[in-house]
């Protein structure tokens, strides 16, 4: 059974929770509650959309490790943080924690460590 079937309706593929019912790819949804899951710390920064780019949704976790996928809509990106009991934020209020950036510095000069 995948994990949309377990979450909430509005997270389930197919559901119009979205901008437009735009679904998300198991791939996606997977690897998102992968990463979370298998980390310590882990918080959501949602990321608006842009004239760029699509919403997306940044798990960083207590070491600055992180990740970033498309989803569709915010609040999707609000309820998957809440359905993995994470912190959800939204990046363009509260910004990116300092964790991240040293993480990135750390592994720019040290590359062969990643």
């Amino acid at each position: 059974m995948g994990w949309f079937k377990r979450g909430p309706a509005r997270l389930r593929r197919g559901t119009r929770g979205g901008r437009a019912g735009r679904q998300v790819d198991d791939a996606v949804t997977l690897h998102l509650t992968e990463f979370a899951r298998t980390r310590k710390g882990v918080e959501a920064y949602v990321e608006p959309k842009t004239s760029v780019t699509q919403t997306t949704l940044l798990l960083v976790a207590y070491d600055g490790e992180w990740t970033r996928r498309v989803v569709p809509s915010p609040e999707w990106a609000h309820a998957f943080a809440e359905h993995l009991q994470i912190p959800g934020y939204d990046a363009a209020v509260v910004g990116y924690p300092q964790r991240m950036r040293d993480y990135n510095t750390r592994n720019k000069k040290h590359p062969h460590l990643r």
